[in-house]
């Protein structure tokens, strides 16, 4: 079987990857295994996103911004300040919530087989440390290619400004954006702390990434096959969270030598009050609104609040 993957060689998801392959040759025998092109070899997640719905490849871990364009649930873990800890994102992609959101994807043609961690996203930028939004106030801030993260940065006060990762350092030391936000290692690997040295943790998105599978590839499985597929793909989300969590305290720890003035943002609520249009605008459906009041109701109980 073919995969795809934007990230490198030994980012976490791609060696997640790889190990379900090392789970499936040793329980088949070699029968089914997973070719893994890493770096993005066949192209852009959008493009290897829709090759993968037509069957041209079979397995690809994506983001969830290109997914967002196909299937309205797939909003739902996307929104800001939805998530109070990594303890309520993991039981909720752990769970029910969780299921349907993938099982949501095969009037697509994919098969949602798992979630990958993408870490607590958080603001940067090259002036000064944010606290409250009005810090923000005409800052240039870019963002992924995605409406909702437009809106977002917009409800915030700032100007968003939609451009490709791998633009972003240059367009930081230029000054052609002001800032930026993802989480630690992106901020480490891309160097972007070196022209933006303030890091605030708002943590305002922990939206995962999805390994999806081809639904014509799946359909030609047997019943075996297809449990022995999931479940490897399951046993890897274990892996690459392990594999997630020591790259993000090998980021920090670099961070900190480089001298990174991080500041934590002690009212919160400031922030989560300019989403409420966000996600009025953005979740409009029953099925998307009765998922997203279970989702709050269970970060209450865990003791959070959004």
């Amino acid at each position: 079987m073919l995969s795809s993957d934007h990230h490198p060689e030994d980012y976490p998801t791609v060696r997640a990857v790889n190990y379900m392959a090392e789970l499936l040759r040793n329980e088949t025998d070699g029968r089914l295994d997973i070719r893994v092109y890493a770096g993005g070899q066949l192209g852009s997640e959008r493009d290897t996103l829709e090759i993968t719905t037509f069957g041209g490849l079979h397995l690809n871990r994506v983001n969830f911004a290109p997914l967002n364009a196909i299937e309205p649930m797939t909003v739902v873990p996307s929104l800001p300040f939805l998530f109070t800890s990594q303890a309520h994102l993991h039981r909720i992609l752990d769970g029910e919530e969780g299921e349907a959101i993938l099982a949501s994807l095969e009037k697509h043609n994919l098969i949602g087989l798992c979630y990958y961690d993408s870490g607590e996203r958080s603001f940067y930028n090259t002036q000064k440390p944010i606290r409250t939004p009005d810090d923000m106030q005409g800052m240039k801030i870019r963002v992924q290619n995605s409406d909702l993260y437009v809106a977002m940065i917009r409800a915030l006060g700032a100007d968003a400004t939609p451009m490709s990762l791998s633009e972003v350092y240059q367009a930081l030391v230029q000054g052609v954006i002001d800032g930026a936000e993802n989480n630690w290692p992106s901020y480490e690997s891309g160097r972007h702390f070196e022209a933006a040295p303030y890091y605030s943790l708002t943590r305002h998105v922990m939206a995962p990434e999805a390994l999806v599978m081809s639904k014509s590839r799946w359909d030609k499985l047997k019943e075996e096959d297809r449990y022995l597929i999931k479940s490897a793909a399951k046993r890897s989300v274990v892996y690459m969270r392990s594999l997630w969590e020591a790259r993000v305290e090998a980021a920090k720890a670099k961070l900190s030598q480089a001298g990174v003035q991080v500041n934590e943002v002690d009212d919160l609520s400031a922030f989560q009050s300019r989403m409420r249009p966000v996600w009025d605008r953005f979740i409009t459906t029953d099925e998307q609104k009765a998922i997203v009041d279970r989702i709050v109701a269970i970060g209450a109980e865990m003791g959070g609040a959004t």
